[in-house]
């Protein structure tokens, strides 16, 4: 199994889930869609069928780990969240992890990008989870392909159809995310077309966003202020209780102890904006000279992103197993 700082990870300040430590269930970059504006990257081996990446004894063990070194520390945590550098539900064990996890008295979150959910037995795991986000970006077949790059073998009515089944079934806290990006499905057609579909799921908000960490597609573009705010006209017409998902999530992250393999931890999953990382850094007492060694070593690089410096994990390293 890898290093236990490739597979938790936090917490991180979530803008939906307060401090959640991350559960990194899925090995880099394993998907079923290659989204063009994914923050981890363009999806390196994509795969429609479940599997097992890891020893799910093994994942529990390592989350159980964590809760006891952050408790020690007085470090509070609100969920543990299923966020990993892929799709969480390709994890056929993710029912099973689910379950035992639920005896550390902790909210377990998953976020999704829903293209298994015409699957039964994804359904059946995921309705022991306290909190489910699933991702709806379009819902024109054209629009799909365009801006979340599916598994060729995917069709986006059999998840539209997952979709509205889970909602009936999950008696948990449910809820949406739709990417807007400009000029693919910021448009008022397509937005009603969503609107539509969400405003007949039972969920308890939905959540509009764009991309605020550096995409896998640099021609990609932050819906603008007018296809927000028509947006969000669109969904309040419908019933929807909408909300902007479009704010940076501050800079209270996590420390350990260990602020090289805090760092490494975050950035493999979570790009960190610069004043992110040096709140950090001032936790443990260290000055940047941290970041600039790990970007000497080929562990961390940084990227622009709108006006903003980010630092982000190598991937290359992490797959290829290095410290």
């Amino acid at each position: 199994m890898d290093d236990i700082s490739t597979i938790v990870f936090g917490p991180v300040p979530s803008r939906r889930l307060g401090q959640s430590l991350g559960i990194n269930n899925i090995p880099p970059k394993i998907c079923s869609f290659s989204c063009i504006y994914c923050q981890i990257g363009r999806t390196r081996e994509m795969i429609g069928k479940r599997r097992e990446f890891y020893n799910p004894t093994e994942l529990v063990e390592a989350v159980e780990k964590r809760v006891r070194k952050l408790k020690e520390n007085g470090e509070g945590i609100d969920y543990l969240s299923f966020v990993p550098d892929g799709e969480p539900t390709l994890d056929i064990n993710i029912g099973r992890e689910i379950e035992e996890l639920d005896d550390l008295g902790i909210k377990v979150a998953v976020i999704t990008n829903a293209s298994l959910l015409w699957q039964e037995d994804v359904r059946k795991d995921l309705l022991n989870a306290d909190w489910v986000s699933l991702k709806i970006d379009a819902v024109s077949p054209s629009i799909w392909r365009k801006i979340d790059r599916p598994h060729g073998f995917l069709r986006l009515k059999w998840i539209l159809k997952g979709i509205k089944e889970f909602s009936r079934m999950f008696d948990g806290e449910l809820t949406t995310e739709t990417m807007l990006v400009q000029d693919i499905n910021s448009h008022k057609e397509e937005l009603e077309k969503i609107a539509d579909f969400i405003s007949g799921l039972k969920i308890t908000k939905s959540y509009l966003s764009i991309p605020t960490r550096p995409p896998s597609e640099k021609r990609v573009k932050p819906a603008n202020e007018e296809a927000l705010a028509a947006a969000y006209q669109i969904f309040k017409e419908r019933g929807i209780d909408v909300e902007y998902l479009t704010g940076f999530e501050g800079t209270e992250f996590a420390f350990t102890g260990d602020v090289k393999k805090d760092l490494l931890a975050i950035t493999s999953v979570h790009p960190m904006r610069e004043d992110a990382v040096r709140e950090l850094l001032k936790k443990g007492g260290n000055d940047w000279d941290v970041v600039e060694k790990l970007i000497k070593e080929g562990k961390l690089v940084g990227v622009d992103y709108e006006g903003e410096r980010f630092y982000i994990r190598k991937l290359t390293n992490i797959s290829e197993g290095k410290p």
